[in-house]
């Protein structure tokens, strides 16, 4: 099994995504959490653990996401944001990424073009659904971040590139170095001239996964310490790199003498040192404490990027939802009227006739209208508890659910398009690099 980003594919069995690629269940107690916490939406992490302690200590960290300027924006994209804007109200600084390098070379869609879907079509559409000022950039225009793509990829080859993602000897080279300008996206946001080494998180569906597990191993690839268990169930503290190895191991030691860790054995000779005591569980939070000694000797001190993995919503017609099948999705920039009628038409989970339904029930779980109210049009927990029961009981018929999200849907776009209107004169306030 392998996980392309490229591709189209729906994927649903997430245990079997959880078990086969390492993504851990998440199971964090949000503050006020979004209702995508809530319901399970988002349903997996990497390495959250270094986010959830930022916001719960109320420290600093980051949140990076990004767009692929290739089509209108619809509601499976809106998911991301809303994560987003979520985060940057318990205090995460917001850097969005308008991927055009990216467009460019697997889509061949030019620069300009990519400039104008951006603005139009996610931007505005951003800031009308309540993203706070912030800095959204375009990749080709960061020098910080393709020059920092170019130094990174010298830790990684293209065996490594062909076995995450699959690439051939057809694939042009635009296609094969975007990963690379991704994690330069993903890691420039810890760079000093944007506020330094931070737990940095990037909320995605699970198809981007292989750009996730990508930019780790190079972050990880870049550290001068490495932190590990050793075969006999010790704590060991590794130096990378051949140079001020005494200097690195003697800030090392310091460092975790003030974090209470006394019992120390270095060993200079191995570029090593063991502490005693310490258990399996401290490694993340002692791999984080020597970032600051990594920074004094000119390392980039990366945290390693942490990522949350929601669900792809299913297409109304039943498949993946997709900016290319347009009556597969609900685009941010459609007629209410035109929404309308994709939820009409729309695929349920109902019987085959109202009495088969009255007596046998609905199926609310493989449901497109319901996955909608789930998402995005219900708020009320217990309001959606009751339709999914009166749905699986068949005392609630699919035309009454499609009428209802339809009026939902209908408003709200009437809405946003209002404050799309008013967007367009605060945008010097997020787009920065043009």
């Amino acid at each position: 099994m392998r996980i392309d980003p490229w591709a189209s594919t729906q994927y649903k069995d997430y245990n079997r995504l959880r078990e086969d690629f390492g993504i851990q269940e998440f199971k964090f107690e949000m503050p006020d959490p979004h209702k995508l916490f809530r319901r399970g939406v988002i349903f997996g992490h990497r390495g959250f653990n270094s986010v959830y302690s930022a916001i719960k200590e109320k420290r600093k960290f980051a949140v990076l996401t990004g767009l692929v300027p290739s089509g209108p924006m619809h509601l499976g994209h809106k998911m991301t944001i809303d994560q987003t804007i979520y985060y940057q109200s318990l205090g995460a600084d917001v850097f969005i990424t308008v991927a055009d390098i990216e467009a460019f070379g697997v889509r061949g869609i030019g620069f300009e073009k990519a400039k104008e879907i951006a603005i139009n079509e996610y931007v505005l559409n951003y800031i009308a659904l309540g993203l706070k000022p912030c800095q959204i950039y375009f990749q080709s225009k960061r020098k910080n971040v393709t020059d920092l793509a170019y130094k990174l990829g010298r830790k990684t080859n293209l065996s490594e590139m062909r076995a995450i993602y699959g690439f051939n000897d057809s694939t042009n080279m635009t296609h094969i170095f975007a990963p690379l300008i991704q994690v330069g996206d993903i890691l420039h946001v810890q760079l000093d001239e944007y506020d330094g080494p931070r737990p940095t998180i990037v909320p995605v569906g699970v198809d981007q996964d292989p750009h996730i597990r990508f930019a780790r191993d190079i972050a990880s690839a870049h550290r001068l310490f490495n932190v590990t268990e050793t075969k006999d169930k010790k704590i060991g503290v590794f130096v990378k790199t051949d140079e001020n190895v005494n200097k690195l191991l003697d800030g090392a030691e310091k460092t975790l003498k003030n974090m209470g860790y006394a019992d120390l054995k270095k060993i200079p000779k191995y570029k090593a040192m063991y502490i005693l005591g310490a258990a399996k569980s401290d490694t993340e939070k002692i791999d984080e404490s020597l970032i600051s000694v990594e920074k004094k000797f000119g390392g980039y001190a990366f945290y390693p990027p942490a990522a949350t993995y929601q669900r792809l919503m299913t297409g109304l017609t039943g498949g993946k939802m997709s900016s290319s099948e347009p009556e597969s999705a609900i685009f941010l920039s459609d007629a209410p009227k035109d929404a309308v009628k994709k939820v009409k038409n729309s695929k349920t989970g109902g019987a085959v006739s109202l009495e088969e339904q009255k007596k046998h029930g609905g199926k609310p779980d493989e449901c497109s209208v319901y996955e909608l109210l789930i998402y995005h049009l219900v708020e009320s927990d217990s309001e959606l508890e009751e339709i999914y029961s009166k749905c699986r009981s068949g005392e609630r018929m699919c035309g009454k659910c499609k009428k209802f999200a339809a009026e939902i849907i209908e408003e709200f776009l009437k809405k946003l398009k209002e404050k799309r209107e008013s967007a367009k004169d605060m945008m010097n306030d997020y787009v920065v690099d043009e």
